[in-house]
């Protein structure tokens, strides 16, 4: 939920600040109705945008409506399709392709709440797969181990440390 939460914040504030580089009116407010509909899955942002796009059609026509909307589909397909997928990703130890996948296949298993629950629902699959030295290898193809991924950490800050002290000692 907290990488999902600065990922709805960075939508929120770039549509307000795009919508405020273009002169539509209550930026603010439609910066944060993004912030707030991006949990929604796949179709929030769509709703979001709706209302924006209508007030700049109203506001200065057609060809700055379109603008604003191209804006927000640059900002949502950024947010939604490259940063989030590589921040879930890094975070819980599973692949971009692979968190990319499991929103489409739980989408298409559970409908809009499978896509909310996507990246649970597979480490929790992850999970219970590493545990059987029958399954592991399935584990293993969703993302990193996470206990690998601690030990080289911990080599790392051993290195560090090691070094550090060398330096210390000339």
């Amino acid at each position: 939920m907290a990488i999902k939460t600065l990922i709805s914040l960075g939508t929120g504030i770039l549509a307000g600040i795009w919508l405020m580089a273009m002169g539509v009116s209550y930026a603010i407010l439609w910066g944060m109705l993004a912030f707030f509909l991006n949990y929604i899955p796949n179709i929030g942002s769509i709703i979001a945008a709706i209302p924006a796009v209508i007030l700049a059609l109203i506001q200065f026509g057609i060809i700055k409506a379109a603008v604003v909307g191209v804006g927000y589909l640059v900002i949502n397909t950024l947010m939604g399709s490259v940063i989030e997928p590589r921040f879930m990703g890094k975070e819980l130890g599973l692949s971009t392709l692979v968190v990319f996948l499991s929103l489409l296949f739980w989408g298409w298993v559970l409908g809009p709440i499978g896509m909310l629950l996507s990246v649970p629902l597979t480490m929790m699959a992850k999970i219970a797969l590493d545990n059987r030295e029958e399954t592991r290898w399935i584990a293993i193809l969703l993302g990193p181990d996470l206990s690998s991924r601690n030990r080289r950490r911990a080599v790392r800050e051993d290195d560090a440390e090691t070094e550090a002290a060398s330096a210390g000692n000339l």
